[in-house]
């Protein structure tokens, strides 16, 4: 197999091309690659990249000891939770779905909140044994966003869908394979090379082919996309100004558990 070599580096990302294979490495390491605005404009950039005709697939891989812990919550961010979404995420969610190539998502540690999301945003999710999908957004009084809110149902069923929103448990990557959610799990020293064979693989095949079928099957599976990335951008915004976000962030930082109160009906 070809070395991949780096084709360009950004402030927060990393690109690696063989052939015609692709790299997108989060590279913010020292957070678990959490999400600040920057790492959304940069991923936006490289998924712009790979649209171009010398890539044939992405696989998307995490920087360290994880894939991605989320939302960076000690990042002091300028505007509303929709803003934010809207402004550096949802280009980001929606660009993986329309890109007219396979994305792989490599996961390793870590894949919570919005790197929960971006995960199961790929077209195939390869886990490590020990990795975990979480929908930690409840543990901080928030709801799902990044698409997460329809990708689970999809995947892995009304229920599900709803174990994970509310109770916000990590689901470890051998039951998020018995549940849809993975692919693939392999032992976690074997992440990146079972990522570099299934990306090569995939980047000498049928590209005109691949996009047509995303294309089918966005329509079947994910045609409201667009919607309820709009619909957890609004609900999203409601429940940042809520008390229980305050105490769920507090907690967070302070390293304790949260005592939330009663919401008020939205």
């Amino acid at each position: 197999m070809t070395a991949f070599t780096i084709a360009e580096e950004l402030e927060t990302v990393r690109l690696e091309q063989s052939g015609r294979a692709m790299k997108i490495v989060l590279n913010r390491p020292q957070t678990l690659n959490a999400w600040i605005p920057q790492l959304g404009l940069d991923l936006q950039a490289a998924l712009k990249r790979c649209a171009a005709d010398d890539v044939g697939a992405v696989v998307i891989s995490g920087e360290g000891r994880g894939f991605s812990s989320g939302a960076d919550l000690g990042y002091e961010r300028a505007g509303t939770s929709s803003e934010v979404l809207e402004g550096y995420y949802h280009d980001v969610i929606l660009g993986i779905r329309e890109l007219p190539k396979p994305v792989i998502a490599a996961v390793h540690g870590a894949a919570a909140g919005v790197g929960c999301s971006l995960a199961l945003a790929c077209d195939l999710v390869l886990m490590g044994e020990n990795a975990f999908l979480l929908l930690a957004f409840v543990n901080i009084g928030l709801v799902p966003d990044g698409g997460a809110s329809l990708f689970v149902p999809a995947r892995a069923g009304a229920q599900r869908a709803f174990e994970m929103a509310l109770l916000g448990e990590r689901i470890r990557a051998p039951q998020a394979l018995e549940w849809g959610l993975a692919s693939k799990v392999v032992p976690d020293a074997d992440v990146a090379a079972e990522a570099e064979a299934l990306v090569t693989r995939l980047a000498a095949g049928p590209t005109q082919a691949y996009g047509l079928i995303k294309q089918e099957l966005n329509a079947a599976i994910y045609p409201t996309l667009r919607e309820q990335l709009a619909l957890e951008a609004r609900l999203q915004d409601v429940a940042e100004a809520g008390p229980d976000h305050a105490e769920g962030v507090a907690a967070f930082l302070e390293k304790r558990a949260p005592r939330f109160g009663r919401t008020p009906a939205t």
